[in-house]
């Protein structure tokens, strides 16, 4: 597993370098910055996978309750001026020193948090009173937080983690049911709101972003033309046309896109066996957990890495409505790299003591 990630970190550092190349310099006078932010962001990554392999993850109860607590702060801080508001959306907080996206810590947060509060009761999930609603209303308490931002390609994430943790634990099929058609009624009561307007632009985009390509539809138009220049084999490592300022951002959430321009239509299918590879053994080796905390802690990570990859994906080949989706290990972004990073070192620490 160690090794699989270790390669996709690497392989993000060259991706990032290349997709940044001409934003970089026209941003810094300097093509090498990003690859500078990315590499630095990804040593201490790595440096917090080694503490996390070495820390036996029954230690993490301890951290349950303070980390959702912390987790809820931060949210609440970005409607404070430390908020920092970019493309209409306050989702950063400003302390100076550094810049912390609270909703990538809020995930991390809650697979601790629903791994802790289960994982000494197999049969608490089953307890509506007493398992059921305390998990509801924290989820609740954090989607609030996050629509409100606007953020709701982090909610959706959220929200289909919750789920699957609750459904791993043992979740009767009504009540999950009941939960998810809650969720699917209030994205719809959302963008048919007032505040939600800018999704439901989103969702028209989706449905034909050549009606609006060079407004709504722009990014989408942008990434479908590198998917489709780069062909089966690729145009080549470092030969993009589409990261020349043409596609927006090229080495964050489309980074993918780029990808498919350079290394082709091979090039991503390894990457995404990689990925498939990787999601394989994430499940396994919560399938040989030797305890119950220990299987719902590996199957929060496993369910969150497989959702961000294949939302991703779906997002630049314009099969889900365009929004904001990290690729683990490759995206440029701290946070991100920092928490997925942590997480893969809580597995690999899982994974050193299988039931027997």
């Amino acid at each position: 597993m160690a090794a699989l990630v270790l390669a996709l970190s690497l392989f993000g550092v060259v991706m990032v370098f290349s997709a940044s190349y001409y934003t970089s310099l026209s941003k810094f006078g300097n093509a090498y910055e990003y690859l500078k932010q990315d590499a630095l962001w990804m040593a201490v990554g790595w440096v917090a996978f080694i503490f996390f392999a070495k820390l036996d993850y029954h230690f993490l109860k301890l951290l349950a309750w303070p980390a959702l607590g912390v987790g809820i702060v931060l949210l609440a801080l970005l409607f404070t001026p430390l908020g920092v508001t970019l493309n209409n959306a306050t989702r950063w907080l400003d302390f100076g020193f550094a810049t912390v996206m609270p909703g990538e810590i809020i995930k991390f947060a809650l697979i601790i948090w629903i791994a802790t509060f289960l994982g000494d009761d197999p049969e608490k999930i089953k307890r509506v009173k007493d398992g059921l609603v305390p998990i509801v209303a924290v989820l609740a308490v954090v989607l609030v937080l996050i629509v409100k931002q606007p953020n709701m390609s982090t909610a959706g994430i959220i929200g289909i983690l919750v789920i699957g943790m609750m459904f791993v634990a043992g979740l009767r099929l009504y009540l999950l049911v009941g939960l998810g058609g809650l969720g699917v009624a209030g994205f719809v009561g959302f963008i048919l709101s007032p505040k939600g307007a800018y999704m439901l632009q989103r969702v028209h985009t989706f449905f034909d972003p050549f009606e609006d390509e060079l407004g709504s539809g722009y990014q989408v138009v942008q990434s479908l033309l590198a998917l489709g220049s780069g062909g089966v084999t690729g145009v080549g490592l470092g030969r993009s046309i589409q990261k020349a300022l043409y596609l927006p951002e090229p080495m964050n959430d489309f980074i993918t896109a780029i990808i498919g321009e350079e290394l082709g239509f091979v090039g991503l299918i390894v990457m995404l066996l990689a990925f498939l590879l990787l999601i394989w053994r994430c499940c396994r080796i919560a399938l040989r957990a030797k305890d119950y905390y220990g299987m719902l802690l590996a199957s929060g990570i496993s369910i969150l890495l497989g959702t961000q990859v294949i939302l991703n994906v779906a997002v630049i080949s314009a099969s889900f409505f365009p929004t904001g989706v990290v690729l683990p290990f490759i995206t440029l972004g701290g946070n991100a790299t920092l928490i997925f990073l942590s997480l893969m070192g809580i597995l690999f620490n899982i994974s050193k003591n299988p039931a027997e």
